[in-house]
């Protein structure tokens, strides 16, 4: 017998003794393997192909994925020079990944990521879903085609716990020739639902802020979206709004009673909607006044606590920060800062009563020559999700892998896709070791 015939059959009879294993013994094997991995593994046979597809597998394997933060950088012009957009990954180590994103385009924004799909905003007709890890891609009509005044903080993404269902909210604004006076107000939230065929279109109970919108944008904790509105009568001169994305209904929630102090030599006051450990958030700071970004004394961040009742704590009083960046201004038990000086660093904190003094300060990395007020964070995973599933919706593609990307960057990818299957040899290898230990024990 020739040597690939013998190694053949070799292997095939590996692959019939692994699958003569319980499934539920290789479905915990499965779930701690990466994402890359498993995509291998879904072209060995047709059982592993089933079981690493079915939903409540890629459920299980998102619910075990370690957690990352998606620094975002949209593109911009600096001295003359053009920078597209990119992405970097800061894993739960707190060191940059070698992890490519090649999902994202050098136009592309990112609006929102949910269970390891990224929103992203295109200047076409389309927006895009796509998938971090697998590179699935899924494009979709904008609700209204050449919108004048649109950006892509009038667009965000969720998931509902409860149905299941991925959303996509857009907050159209007023029309400047019909309502010139309220042309940064919204009174219509167009809502899609993957696979779906249509944008629907639901009325506001009053007009909202756009300005607000733009400035902050908007988060998804749970199943809900929340946003930040004027609301000149309050304390905080600021209300959150929030929408369920099941019952797709409205609720306003007033911001802490007390009043932040003011010092003489700072700027106008901004605030942020952000979220930390799932739950939503108000940083709150003043700012430079030729520099609304570039905070001024104190940062405070508070933290709803009962959305029913409306109750707040202040968690952190900060003093010393630049810059945060959002959505996500923290990951794990460290605060992400940027600096005027170009870098990024994460700080511990150490809490004294509420006011906070800023630990171990470590660089992350240097972002230059990104501006500091151009970048965005998010928390993320890698998952299984599939796109094809939604494929009547709109156009489902795998982008080239090389296509966009840099060199070193696929040598990165190739590097890990050889430790992964180094990994998954060392499992196989102890997995064949505990079943002739165990036929051994269980000899006559």
């Amino acid at each position: 017998m020739v040597p690939n015939e013998v190694n053949s059959k070799k292997q095939r009879n590996e692959e019939c003794f692994i699958n003569c294993l319980p499934r539920d013994l290789i479905e915990r094997v499965f779930l701690r393997l990466p994402v890359s991995t498993l995509l291998m593994c879904v072209g060995v046979c047709k059982p592993w192909q089933n079981l690493i597809r079915d939903p409540q597998f890629v459920t299980l394997h998102l619910k075990h994925a370690s957690r990352f933060a998606l620094l975002f950088f949209g593109k911009e012009s600096i001295a003359g020079e053009r920078h597209p957009s990119e992405a970097v990954l800061i894993d739960e180590a707190w060191s940059q990944s070698t992890y490519a994103v090649p999902v994202v385009g050098p136009d592309d924004i990112l609006f929102g990521s949910c269970n390891g799909l990224l929103g992203l905003y295109t200047k076409t007709s389309s927006i895009k879903i796509a998938n971090l890890a697998t590179g699935e891609c899924l494009r979709l009509e904008k609700p209204v085609k050449n919108l004048k005044g649109d950006h892509f903080s009038f667009y965000s993404f969720g998931f509902h716990p409860l149905t299941k269902e991925y959303k996509i909210t857009h907050f159209l604004g007023d029309c400047v020739d019909v309502c010139p006076q309220n042309k940064d107000r919204f009174n219509v939230i167009q809502v899609y639902k993957l696979g779906d065929e249509t944008w629907k279109d639901i009325r506001t109970p009053e007009g909202l802020s756009l300005n607000c919108v733009r400035n902050s944008c908007s988060i998804n904790v749970d199943g809900t979206m929340y946003w930040l509105t004027e609301d000149m009568a309050a304390n905080w001169q600021h209300a959150v709004m929030s929408f369920d994305l099941d019952k797709e209904s409205f609720a306003r929630i007033q911001l802490p009673a007390s009043v932040p102090e003011d010092c003489a030599s700072g700027g106008p006051r901004q605030y942020w909607i952000t979220e930390i450990d799932w739950k939503i958030s108000i940083s709150t700071a003043q700012t430079y006044p030729s520099q609304p970004r570039r905070l001024v004394g104190e940062l405070q961040i508070w933290t709803l606590d009962n959305k029913a009742e409306q109750s707040w704590s202040q968690n952190y009083n900060i003093q010393a920060i630049d810059y945060i960046p959002g959505p996500n201004l923290a990951h794990g038990e460290k605060l992400l800062a940027q600096c005027r000086d170009g870098n990024l660093y994460s700080y511990e904190l150490l809490a004294e009563n509420v006011t906070s003094k800023l630990l171990k300060m470590a660089k992350l990395l240097d972002f230059s020559p990104h501006k500091p007020d151009n970048m965005q964070s998010y928390i993320c995973v890698k998952s299984l999700v599939r796109l094809d599933v939604y494929k009547k919706a709109g156009i489902v593609c795998r982008p080239n892998q090389r296509e966009g990307w840099e060199l070193e960057k696929w040598e990165a990818w190739q590097h890990m896709i050889s430790k992964m299957e180094e990994l998954w040899s060392r499992v196989h290898q102890k997995e064949h070791e505990s079943i002739v230990c165990w036929v051994n024990l269980n000899l006559p």
